[in-house]
């Protein structure tokens, strides 16, 4: 039987891969075997001429989470400097670099550990319902008259782009505008064929950050939202815009909720 082989030094992937071919061919010797071994092999390896993927290539390192990767290639672990400072990912990190886990979020972890209670079926299809309903009170207020009148549902998602993802299919499939306004500049994927645009919506921006204040351009945001049409569909990124890290002010979003165009918005993602 024939295998492919992974050096510690290949990507995560290809040693995910790797390990799962062991496992998939572990104590078995025959023909069958050794396609798939030919079949699961790394982008990165060679692949016999006679398989149905030889013709692939791979494909180019993510513009952002590539620059982290364990690529030779890569950017960041290539670079000898010992005060380098990886600021492609949206995370926040230790004085040496390290992931910061709060503590709050360990103290959670042993929590969880110790609940003897607590089951491993799967969960409903839109996520832990208690997890929601805490979300919503925090996000809108325990005392929220949208909670109060039952006007609110929440769903589980994978992380942002999955959210958004999920959100913009319902409101192109169920709500009359299919236009969404997005900050200009916003987080590369979100108007992306991945994400809004192949939910169904259409994407238009708004503006945003302004180059020679390094801040919000306010104004510029004020009259673009004023020109949208009727019921329109904005994002807005409640805290920490993704990429600038420019956020209104307190008075700001204040301010935004007596404009008229605020008023005329009936869905928001």
């Amino acid at each position: 039987m024939k295998t492919t082989e992974f050096s510690s030094s290949s990507s995560p992937s290809d040693r995910r891969v790797g390990a799962l071919l062991r496992h998939l061919t572990a104590g078995t010797d025959s023909p069958s075997t050794d396609r798939l071994s030919s079949v699961i092999a790394s982008p990165t390896s060679e692949v016999s001429s006679g398989s149905v993927f030889a013709h692939l290539v791979q494909a180019p390192e993510d513009p952002i989470l590539g620059v982290h990767s364990s690529s030779s290639s890569s950017m960041y672990p290539c670079d000898p400097s010992p005060i380098k400072l990886n600021l492609g990912i949206g995370a926040y990190g230790t004085e040496e670099g390290k992931p910061l886990v709060l503590n709050v979020v360990r103290k959670a972890e042993q929590q969880l550990i110790n609940d003897s209670s607590r089951v491993k079926e799967y969960l409903p299809i839109v996520g832990l319902v208690e997890f929601n309903k805490l979300s919503a009170k925090l996000k809108l207020g325990a005392d929220s008259p949208a909670i109060r009148e039952n006007r609110v549902t929440t769903v589980e998602c994978l992380s942002g782009t999955g959210s958004l993802r999920v959100g913009g299919e319902f409101l192109a499939k169920h709500y009359h505008q299919r236009t969404i306004y997005i900050t200009q500049p916003t987080w590369a994927n979100h108007p992306k064929i991945s994400t809004l645009e192949q939910a169904g919506l259409s994407v238009k921006t708004y503006h945003y950050y302004d180059p020679s204040t390094r801040g919000l351009n306010f104004q510029g945001l004020l009259e673009d939202i004023g020109d949208a049409p009727p019921g329109f569909i904005v994002l807005l990124h409640a805290c920490a815009h993704n990429p600038t890290g420019v956020d209104p002010t307190l008075e700001q979003w204040e301010q935004n909720q007596k404009v008229d165009a605020f008023k005329r918005i009936d869905a928001i993602l």
